[in-house]
């Protein structure tokens, strides 16, 4: 599966706004040594060396032996340290099976703030760890696949090497049947009859590859021996002879998520619906193929993991207008009055069509990637009264949440604690209750975690991050002494953006 050039596309924002820690010096080159030797004709000449003339003994000395026959680790990545600010050995300090386990019991990550700072680590292009780096690296396509983040698991994937074991290749087939680009991945079942998943994996691609006889054969046999479960077997007869089973109802709905049925089923024309399914199959409904209110709604389901850019969103709300109303048609109507209210620079038409906008995108967990969108465009615009409220909150939940002060400074004063986190310092005697607390502590005198430095100095500092990510996310849920932790731990480690994002995203769209 070739590489894809979708990172800047995606808009997952890798970047964390420069380099976590300055550098001492500046590295060597691999280099540098050869300008510091001398030239062969230069190099002064000595008497040879008094040696005897054989050995004394004909014991053997001890050997150590290294094997060369196993494959080299490899360096998976997308996105180089120069771009995620992070360095190159962010996980040279750890054993990959660690860090495999860690990215297995990452949990449910609500914040965009969290999830972005997690896509950052699992992108990032950085020296391999020590011992089972491809246990790691399908953790992290895992990760990604969780997230409904197909397109960089693909290209992940690439790059481990869809074909380095049955269980790469397992993971590569299933994001191929969902992303129905299955051809390449049915070449290597077919060079490679080993890797196979299944037995309805070698029937299908068997089929694909236009041997519709040997399909037929092995699909007999798979049935004969009970090989294959009733309904894999019934999709499958359908798909090899459509003809036979004209007029026939629909087969059930499987009630376990299965690539493979997935994508049988759309081709004999009985798809699956994706909404009760695990999110990365949203991605089929990306699809052109794919109705306007289907496309809309697995957008929003895969942006609200951050696996796919507001701007795309903001694509399908505009491509035309709303068949109906209720439900995804009043998101849209609500979208497209606001922006042509903004094309028009009315703030009178701003302030009338922004609170519903910012209502409804509230309901579906979109404001962040709404405020990623128009946050620029508000900045200039007077506004008073509820809609400044929320362009004041928009612009703190943006890229751009250091401007809010300046843009709203009324709201900046009646909301001080936002505009503290916002600049990143906190005022002698600002106070607050509960979880705004919280973050101000973060921010002012709470120690970071100590085992999780001592992990970052240790040169473990990937792990020393999930970690972190792990306490912020239990703190965004409630815990008022694991948020300021959290966010004390991030500033240790240079994470200063991701900690006033954390900060201001709690408050804004969880402790509510």
């Amino acid at each position: 599966m070739r590489n894809r050039g979708f990172i800047a596309g995606l808009g997952l924002c890798v970047a964390l706004g420069g380099p976590l820690a300055a550098q001492d010096a500046a590295p060597l080159s691999a280099i540098d040594w050869l300008g510091a030797q001398t030239t062969p004709a230069a190099l002064p000449q000595t008497d040879k060396p008094d040696e005897p003339p054989a050995a004394q003994s004909a014991t053997v000395p001890d050997v150590t032996v290294t094997p060369l026959d196993g494959p080299a680790a490899r360096r998976v990545g997308l996105v180089p340290a120069n771009v995620t600010g992070l360095p190159d050995t962010l996980w040279s300090g750890s054993s990959g099976a660690a860090l495999a386990a860690q990215l297995a019991d990452l949990p449910n990550l609500r914040l965009p703030a969290l999830q972005q700072l997690a896509f950052t680590l699992l992108l990032a292009e950085a020296v391999p760890p020590t011992g089972d780096s491809a246990a790691f690296d399908l953790a992290r396509i895992d990760a990604l696949i969780a997230y409904g983040a197909l397109d960089p698991a693909m290209a992940l994937m690439d790059q481990a090497g869809a074909d380095a074991s049955p269980a790469h290749f397992r993971r590569a087939m299933d994001m191929a049947l969902i992303a129905g680009r299955e051809a390449q991945a049915c070449a290597i079942l077919r060079a490679r009859p080993a890797l196979s998943p299944g037995k309805g994996h070698d029937v299908f691609c068997a089929a694909r590859n236009g041997d519709w006889s040997t399909a037929a054969l092995q699909l007999g046999s798979a049935r004969a021996l009970d090989l294959l479960p009733e309904g894999h077997v019934a999709a499958l007869e359908r798909f090899l002879d459509p003809d036979l089973y004209e007029g026939e109802p629909p087969l059930p709905v499987p009630t376990r998520p299965d690539a493979l049925l997935f994508r049988v089923h759309a081709a004999i024309g009985e798809p699956i619906p994706t909404r009760g399914w695990p999110v990365i199959y949203a991605n089929a409904d990306l699809s052109d193929t794919a109705g306007w209110k289907s496309r809309i709604e697995a957008a929003e389901r895969l942006a609200q993991n951050g696996a796919v850019p507001g701007n795309r969103l903001l694509g399908l709300y505009t491509q035309r207008s709303p068949a109906a109303s209720g439900g995804v048609w009043d998101r849209v109507a609500a979208l497209q009055r606001f922006e042509t209210a903004l094309s028009t620079g009315s703030p009178a038409a701003i302030a009338k069509t922004l609170p519903t906008l910012w209502d409804v995108m509230g309901a579906q967990r979109l404001r962040v990637p709404f405020a990623q969108l128009f946050a620029a465009p508000l900045e200039g615009v007077v506004l008073s009264g509820a809609a400044a409220d929320i362009a004041f909150e928009l612009l703190l939940l943006s890229p751009r949440y250091e401007a809010a002060a300046q843009a709203f400074p009324a709201r900046a004063l009646r909301r001080p604690v936002l505009a503290a986190l916002a600049a990143g310092k906190v005022p002698a005697g600002l106070n607050a209750d509960g979880l705004a607390e919280a973050a101000l502590a973060g921010f002012r005198n709470t120690p970071a975690d100590a085992d999780i430095l001592a992990q970052a100095r240790g040169g473990a500092l990937g792990a020393a991050i999930l970690d972190t990510i792990t306490l912020a996310q239990a703190g965004s849920a409630g815990d008022a002494a694991q948020l300021a932790t959290a966010l004390a731990t991030m500033r240790a480690l240079g994470l200063e953006d991701a900690a006033r994002r954390t900060a201001l995203q709690t408050l804004l769209l969880e402790a509510r």
